[in-house]
């Protein structure tokens, strides 16, 4: 016997998509919605949540009809990986700096990849550290240390 879900991917985007949009619209009901000239805070959340719900509705709809690629097997290493260097980030930046965090916050998202290299990985993380440091600290004057308060910064 068949399985009536021909796309496995798309329904489970599917179903991640809806969770999330009525989520939102269920959120939104407490708050009051305005009007598209006074949006009031639930306005955002609620036309988001209809959107992605929609969105999810559509992919739905397409998994059952379109034949697409099973899912494929759980890696667990790079979710590992990516989850770590968020918490370290966000555990090393006012500390370390965003000097010290971000290069590291890059290198340990690029050792999740297959295609993982060292120069690329190096070079993308001085290029992130130095726009991030120009644009984010100097030109937009987010309150982050280049060095923290270990280095003496």
């Amino acid at each position: 016997m068949s399985s009536l879900i021909r796309n496995p991917k798309d329904f489970c985007a599917a179903l991640i998509y809806l969770a999330v949009g009525l989520s939102a619209i269920y959120i939104g009901t407490d708050l009051p919605l305005g009007t598209a000239l006074k949006m009031g805070p639930a306005y955002f959340p609620t036309v988001l949540g209809w959107l992605l719900s929609f969105i999810g509705l559509i992919s739905l709809v397409r998994s059952f009809r379109r034949q697409g690629a099973a899912i494929p097997k759980f890696a667990l290493k790079p979710l590992l990986l990516i989850t770590g260097a968020t918490v370290v980030f966000g555990l090393l930046v006012r500390g370390a700096g965003l000097a010290i965090a971000l290069p590291l916050f890059v290198i340990m998202t690029a050792f999740a990849s297959v295609k993982f290299r060292w120069v690329p990985s190096l070079a993308l993380a001085a290029v992130a550290t130095v726009f991030c440091s120009l644009v984010f600290v100097m030109g937009l004057g987010v309150p982050l240390p280049l060095l923290g308060r270990w280095f003496g910064g």
